[in-house]
């Protein structure tokens, strides 16, 4: 079965003001909920943003992560529930 970006869905996303790290929960289709960590946004010297692979997390990443995954958790099985 080939990818369809049509049934790939954002469910919700968080994002770590001072890292750029990106955290999302996307479903695909039918699907469960997944939690995809990544990409890495930062704006260029232009002014215009990009983004990077993740690649390894900094202690800042990691803090973030342990501050909002109550909150993701919550959100994941919130999602689980309406599927």
């Amino acid at each position: 079965m080939a990818y369809d970006a049509t049934k790939d869905q954002l469910l919700e996303s968080w994002e770590n003001d001072e890292t750029g790290l990106l955290l999302s929960i996307y479903r695909y289709g039918d699907g469960d909920p997944k939690l995809q960590v990544g990409p890495r946004s930062y704006t260029k010297k232009d002014g215009s943003k990009g983004t990077t692979k993740t690649g390894r997390l900094s202690v800042d990443d990691v803090l973030w992560l342990s501050e909002i995954l109550d909150e993701v958790k919550e959100k994941m099985n919130g999602h689980f529930m309406e599927a």
